[in-house]
């Protein structure tokens, strides 16, 4: 870990100590397993893998409203109204950041966009480092939860996932260099390649690209940050084989972030198009 991830993984363990003074551990079990009797034992938004491997697209729209890097990028966003409005533009999935200090993010935030109607599996982005935010997790209505290798001992990584597969969630797995490959072998639901570096925050999509070919094959590959051109898409899915894309900023920065999605998408479609119309004049 570097300087940047290390401080926000320091701070999250003070977090979550004073979370437990707040709410139990006892009490956020008891909580936990009337919200899974609730949902007569379905996980909200269904799998999160299925959605990605059988979509045309694989967006994962992410609802951000601050990062380390950037500070606000859209203070005034609703979680009520912009993962709604994702959904109706053609998002396969949702990734909603709920880490409070250096995102802006809450918990509440996945329940209000439940509340309003928001049906495709959900990713609760945070900075998971102990069972008592797994369920936290499965309370609010997340479909799955973002587990990066970086934070996170080998066991350690394994023990989340394993309790994570217990409450009915998925799991995305989060590296970033040829060190943290060896927690592939825990074969989570989804292998993300983040093409940011966690400690200087510098982003490089060219990453997915190297990293892909030490994934296991046949799996649900996602690649994760700096992504802003329909092309770059088409590319990762043909050339490295991915099927998810997690894009956040791209979206959050302009007014709208559900038509700009949409916009995407209809680059993405048309560019998709175009290359099969030339591969098929070169051949001729």
């Amino acid at each position: 870990m570097a300087d940047i991830l290390e401080e926000i993984v320091a701070h999250k363990r003070i977090e979550m100590e004073q979370r437990k003074r707040f709410i139990s551990p006892r009490q956020m079990i008891t909580l936990t397993d009337r919200k899974i009797k609730a949902d007569e034992g379905l996980t909200p938004g269904g799998s999160m893998r299925d959605a990605l491997m059988s979509s045309s697209t694989g967006i994962i729209a992410e609802f951000k409203r601050k990062s380390p890097s950037k500070g606000w990028i859209k203070k005034e966003g609703k979680a009520s109204v912009i993962p709604l409005g994702y959904q109706q533009n053609g998002a396969s999935a949702l990734s909603i950041l709920t880490d409070i200090d250096y995102f802006g993010g809450y918990d509440e935030y996945i329940q209000e966009a439940r509340h309003v109607g928001v049906t495709l599996p959900i990713l609760y982005k945070n900075f998971v480092v102990e069972e008592y935010q797994l369920l936290q997790a499965r309370y609010c209505g997340a479909s799955a939860v973002l587990l990066i290798a970086a934070c996170l001992t080998k066991q350690e990584c394994k023990d989340l996932l394993n309790m994570a597969h217990q409450l009915g969630l998925e799991v995305l797995l989060e590296m970033h260099n040829a060190q943290d490959f060896e927690y592939a072998e825990l074969a989570p639901d989804m292998y993300g390649i983040n093409n940011r570096n966690l400690g200087t925050f510098v982003t490089d999509v060219e990453n997915s690209f190297r990293l892909a070919e030490q994934l296991p094959k046949d799996v649900c590959r996602v690649s994760e940050s700096g992504i802003s051109n329909p092309e770059v898409v088409r590319r990762l899915r043909e050339e490295g084989g991915f099927r998810g894309f997690l894009m956040g900023e791209q979206f959050m920065k302009q007014t709208d972030p559900g038509i700009a999605l949409n916009e995407f998408i209809a680059n993405l479609v048309t560019e998709v198009f175009c290359k099969v119309l030339r591969t098929v004049f070169k051949a001729s």
